[in-house]
C-alpha cells in the first residue's frame, strides 16, 4: 500500500529497491522461440508407431533442419515433442539423468510409460500453476505391463490415453486419414494395421502434414515400440519426396 491507501504498482516498488536489488519480471519463457510441429502416433499389430518431422521453426523461418524431436528413454518408451524446442532439451536433460539414477540402482526396472507420462502431467502442470511454463506437447509411447501405452500431456498439464494421438495440424488433417486406415482394417478383417500398412499411413500423414502444414518438414524419423520384447528402435532420418505436379491448380 502506498501512503494514500492505494496498491503500490511493481514499478514503483522495483524503484524504492536498493539499486543492486531492483529487478524485473521474469518473461524470457512466456514465448516459444524456436518449436516443432505435429507428432503423429498410433497402435498397430504389434505394438506403437510414432514420427515427427525435424523442422525447428524460428517464428515463421525454417531455421533448423535436422531438429530430432524423438527421444528414446529406455528399449520400452520413446517420447515426442511439439513446442518450444528449448523447453524439451531442458525436459529432456531432466529425463535422461533419472534414466541414469534408475540404472544405477540395478534392481532389474526401468521406467515405464505410464509413469513418465504422470510424472510428465505433474511437472507441466506445475508449471503453468507458476504461470510459468513450459510451451511443449508431448506424446508418451510404449508398454505398461507389456501392453501398449500410448499418452497425451500438453502444456498446461491436460492428459489423456489413446490408440491414436497427434497433435497440432495433424490432429485436423492427418487422424481422419489414420482412423479410416483402422476402421476399415478393423471392418473388413477384425484387425489391427500390420507394420508395413502402419508405416505407409504414418508416410502418407507425414506427406499430408509436409504439403499443407507451413511449418512442417519433408525430412522425418520413425519410432517403433514393439510389443513383443524387442527393444524400441529411432530411425535414421528419412526424406519425402513429394510431388508438386499439382502446385498449379492451387490459386
Amino acid at each position: 500500500m502506498n501512503s494514500e491507501g492505494g496498491v503500490r504498482s511493481f514499478d514503483s516498488f522495483a524503484t524504492s529497491l536498493p539499486k543492486g536489488e531492483r529487478r524485473n519480471p521474469i518473461t524470457h519463457t512466456q514465448a516459444p522461440v524456436t518449436t516443432g510441429t505435429s507428432i503423429i502416433a498410433f497402435e498397430y499389430d504389434g505394438g506403437i508407431l510414432m514420427a515427427a518431422d525435424m523442422l525447428g521453426s524460428y517464428g515463421s523461418l525454417a531455421r533448423y533442419r535436422s531438429v530430432p524431436r524423438l527421444l528414446k528413454v529406455n528399449d520400452k518408451t520413446v517420447i515426442g515433442c511439439m513446442g518450444d524446442y528449448a523447453d524439451f532439451q531442458y525436459l529432456q536433460a531432466i529425463i535422461e539423468q533419472m534414466e541414469v539414477d534408475e540404472a544405477c540402482k540395478d534392481d532389474g526396472f526401468q521406467t515405464t510409460a505410464r509413469s513418465l507420462h504422470s510424472w510428465l502431467t505433474r511437472v507441466l502442470y506445475n508449471k503453468r500453476c507458476k504461470f510459468d511454463p513450459l510451451w511443449t506437447t508431448f506424446v508418451v509411447a510404449g508398454l505398461d505391463q507389456d501392453k501398449p501405452f500410448l499418452g497425451f500431456v500438453d502444456k498446461l498439464g491436460t492428459a489423456y490415453t489413446d490408440p491414436i494421438i497427434t497433435t497440432g495440424y495433424a490432429s485436423m488433417l492427418a487422424t481422419p486419414l489414420i482412423r479410416k486406415a483402422v476402421e476399415d482394417k478393423l471392418k473388413d478383417k477384425n484387425e489391427k494395421l500390420t507394420l508395413a500398412e502402419a508405416r505407409k499411413v504414418i508416410e502418407d500423414s507425414l506427406t499430408l502434414m509436409y504439403y499443407r502444414d507451413a511449418r512442417a518438414s519433408n525430412k522425418y524419423q520413425i519410432a517403433i515400440i514393439p510389443s513383443n520384447g524387442e527393444a524400441s528402435i529411432i530411425e535414421e532420418p528419412k526424406t519425402l519426396l513429394g510431388d508438386w505436379s499439382v502446385a498449379h491448380l492451387i490459386k
